[in-house]
């Protein structure tokens, strides 16, 4: 199956802000980045799946009343930090963070590595449904982990992918092997 990723358009949150599963404000030039997305992508989908997050949402409803809003595609949940300056983060608890971020967990948030597990089921799911054209509207988080499924990168270095706000992706995603089921837990 041909899928096609899209990040979210720009937000209004300063990128001094640590934000994941708030649902942020989207930026005033939302229309036009949305009149340049559909430039470059034909609206051809058989199913959209979207994370349920608004800033997802509304650039998902731009192609379809029709989404599959799917949990396992929100942003990464930044716990007590969320919509707290990076500075304002206390540096006892970031540090060990910063140290390994893949396991370990925000305060009253998650680790890389759970989010990557509830992202590669997601994709173990897809791989195995009967549709020729997918659009998924996601966030930068979410899509660098799918980088790091696909081509087996470990979680580690998937702060190394750059995604764009607004950014289009592409990739064939084939049927599952049983070596497929190996999780990068590092």
């Amino acid at each position: 199956m041909q899928v096609s990723v899209i990040r979210h358009t720009k937000v209004n949150v300063p990128s001094s802000v640590c934000y994941g599963q708030t649902d942020v404000e989207l930026a005033d030039t939302f229309h036009q980045e949305v009149v340049q997305i559909h430039t470059k992508i034909e609206n051809d989908f058989e199913v959209i799946f979207s994370s349920p997050l608004s800033r997802c949402k509304r650039l998902a409803e731009t192609f379809s009343n029709e989404i599959i809003f799917d949990d396992r595609l929100k942003e990464f949940n930044f716990g007590d930090w969320e919509m707290k300056s990076w500075n304002e983060i206390p540096s006892e608890e970031i540090e060990p963070w910063y140290a390994d971020f893949v396991k370990t967990k925000t305060p009253n948030g998650e680790s890389m590595l759970e989010m990557s597990e509830r992202l590669f089921h997601f994709m173990d799911e897809l791989r195995n449904v009967q549709h020729e054209k997918v659009l998924i509207v996601a966030h930068g988080g979410i899509i660098r982990l799918m980088w790091c499924y696909l081509l087996q990168i470990p979680i580690k270095n998937a702060f190394k992918i750059p995604v764009n706000y607004g950014e289009i992706f592409q990739f064939n995603l084939g049927k599952m092997n049983e070596e497929d089921f190996i999780l990068r837990k590092e």
